[in-house]
């Protein structure tokens, strides 16, 4: 990794760099906007397929003139309805070819596009749509559409709030709804009456343009819209090319929300960029079905969703024949082996590769082929820090899951490079990155792709930035001898420990996540504190099966979660990790929490990231009780019994002593 030194007011700060150099360059008047990206890709390619969705289980095929025709009649069906350069159109939906074409279309107007998590309350959609200043509302499904009628009187800027999923929407017969067909047919309208006006529109896009506002995850205040221009999206691809190329034939799946900023990034983006075919999977209930069927060469998951998958496997593995859990018991340890010499740079005797050869044959590709991998060239993982322990897992069974740190407003930073795969870091540097470490161990990043600043807020803009314009992230870490980063967790969320030493919070849950039965954890620890506590979240199916294994009667998930059997599962899960830490972090007390941590009460943001503070005051007494050597607390919790009905019951949550 090549270094430099600067002078700042804070200290002398060593600058690291990739070690393929930094990039240089800048980008062609003719690609320096995603719709002249996009143009560049439908004349290369054609009638090439560019997407495909899957409906009602027949795979519908689109060829990139195809989805040009669309973009070109939806962009001009916008413009007939008023969309002005610079203008905003706020989007919400899961992912799907109309959402693809919907932000190229509004961005070749020289519109700029705001995606919002589907699963955003009504508040949190009307807060987004309201602080962009958004003039349209395009809204996957009737779900999305109620949601926006419910909050009609409290977006009067909304001039049409546009849909492309029109179940359940036929009887609407409001002016404020239009289909997405109806737009396109004003389009064509347009077009005839306008030609050549599509291109003229694109032509006039430059790199230096916003794209998209991109919300911060909020776990701290308000999220925030970070303006992230083309150039930013485009740069940050070609950084990333340098470490994980993309080819056309290449196949990948778009199933994580295109409200994060990663998925904007390196599945639209490079979409546009390199020309591969995306996928959408019908649902999320089949996605796994579906990746199987497509064998993907690329898959970019958030960190929990390759939690889940691990988790998963972990579980089927523990139901299947016991032939199956012979084999993985026997070979899995082998293939740990193998990885583990690798990363220390030691040989790989003979007999153990020979060995790895046999498992891989009887246990490993079988594991790969269940989970649509036996084609994966590059498996990312952004998001949340994902433990090594999940990293460690995917490497035994073949799969080279590749660590990606970045940020909202940095996108991609640092990364694995192929074959050299530390499992305690998120990589080195992308070309065209600068990083250093400040005297607070905050990670600070410069580049092309960092965004342009926070929407209506200058002042927040101007203290993200130091004397160098470096990007203060707010996030902790170091560079390790051989030169990768080591993040650690938020800067404000640093414990303290007793020692004077400093912990990640992020390490400890990450290590319990692991667990099968573990879903969410939020590790609690500081000076004044003492020792760390922790407070878990069962896996609910998990836990269940285990229980009906071990003919464990329960009723509902409060009454599974306070067994004594259960603190005794999860306290031996606990002691695993424990065994992992030093002593002055381990946990000394945890509780099993009676619900599990939900969204939609404030206590994750939408990417599944803990709101700490939030959580702290929420479960304050239980974190009392931990502290103030009480053996339980009592908490009122919200059951739904099996026939739909929903009561409240009094329960005490016991306090356990590792």
């Amino acid at each position: 990794m090549a270094t430099t030194t600067s002078q700042t007011t804070e200290r002398k700060a060593t600058i690291y760099t990739s070690p393929k150099g930094t990039q240089v360059g800048t980008l062609p008047p003719d690609r320096d906007t995603l719709p002249k990206a996009f143009l560049a890709s439908v004349a290369r390619f054609g009638d090439r397929v560019a997407m495909r969705k899957k409906r009602l289980g027949i795979w519908q095929e689109y060829t990139w003139r195809q989805c040009y025709q669309h973009v070109h009649d939806f962009c001009l069906g916008l413009v007939s309805l008023g969309l002005q350069r610079g203008e905003k159109v706020a989007i919400i939906g899961e992912n799907d070819p109309e959402f693809y074409w919907a932000e190229i279309a509004v961005h070749s107007a020289g519109g700029i596009s705001t995606a919002i998590f589907t699963d955003a309350s009504p508040q949190e959609l009307g807060y987004i749509v309201t602080n962009s200043d958004s003039v349209f509302l395009l809204a996957h499904d009737q779900e999305q559409c109620d949601k926006a009628l419910e909050l009609r009187d409290q977006l009067p800027q909304v001039r049409k709030v546009i849909y492309w999923e029109e179940r359940g929407l036929w009887n609407y017969n409001d002016p404020w709804l239009l289909s997405f067909e109806q737009v396109e047919a004003l389009g064509r309208d347009y077009a005839r009456q306008h030609p050549g006006l599509f291109e003229q529109l694109v032509a006039q896009g430059s790199g230096e343009d916003i794209a998209i506002f991109s919300y911060t995850s909020g776990t701290t205040s308000l999220p925030k819209g970070a303006m992230i221009r083309h150039r930013n999206l485009l740069y940050a691809n070609w950084n990333i090319e340098e470490v994980a190329p993309r080819r056309p034939e290449d196949n990948y799946v778009s199933f994580s929300p295109l409200a994060w900023i990663t998925e904007q990034s390196l599945g639209l983006t490079a979409h546009l960029l390199y020309g591969f075919q995306v996928n959408f999977p019908e649902g999320p209930e089949t996605v796994q079905h579906d990746i199987r069927e497509i064998a993907p060469s690329a898959l970019l998951f958030p960190s929990r969703i390759w939690e889940g998958m691990a988790r998963t496997m972990q579980v089927r593995l523990n139901d299947s024949s016991w032939i199956n859990r012979a084999l993985f018991a026997l070979f899995m340890p082998i293939a740990y082996q193998i990885i583990d010499r690798e990363d220390a740079g030691r040989p790989i005797p003979l007999p153990l590769r020979a060995l790895r050869a046999i498992g891989e044959l009887a246990v490993l590709r079988p594991l790969r082929d269940k989970i649509g991998m036996t084609r994966m060239r590059d498996a990312i993982t952004s998001g949340a820090a994902l433990s090594p322990d999940v990293l460690r897992f995917f490497r035994a069974i073949g799969v080279e899951l590749k660590s990606l740190y970045g940020s909202t407003e940095v996108q991609g930073a640092t990364m694995h490079y192929p074959g050299e795969v530390k499992l305690a870091s998120v990589g080195v540097p992308v070309p065209g990155v600068e990083l250093k470490i400040a005297e607070n161990n905050e990670i600070r990043i410069r580049s092309r792709a960092v965004f342009a600043g926070y929407y209506k807020d200058e002042r927040k803009t101007a203290e993200s930035f130091d004397e160098e314009g470096f990007f203060r992230t707010g996030d902790a870490g170091y560079i390790d001898q051989d030169g990768h980063l080591i993040y650690l967790d938020r800067v404000s969320d640093m414990i303290e420990l007793a020692n004077g030493e400093s912990f990640s919070p992020q390490y400890i849950e990450g290590r319990l996540k692991f667990s099968p039965y573990i879903q969410d954890v939020m590790a609690v620890g500081g000076f004044d504190m003492h020792y760390v506590t922790a407070i878990i979240n069962i896996n609910f199916d998990s836990v269940a099966r285990w229980a009906e294994k071990n003919r464990i009667a329960f009723t509902t998930f409060v009454d599974l979660s306070q067994k004594p059997e259960v603190y005794d599962l999860i306290k031996k899960e606990v002691e695993r990790v424990n065994e992992t830490l030093p002593p002055a972090a381990r946990v000394k007390k945890f509780v099993i929490l009676h619900k599990a941590f939900d969204a939609d009460e404030a206590e994750l943001t939408r990417t599944r990231k803990l709101r700490r503070r939030a959580l702290e005051q929420k479960y304050g007494v239980m974190l009392d009780a931990m502290y103030n050597n009480l053996e339980q607390v009592l908490v009122s919790a919200e059951v739904k019994y099996r026939d739909g009905r929903t009561g409240v019951v009094e329960t005490a949550v016991r306090v356990c002593s590792v």
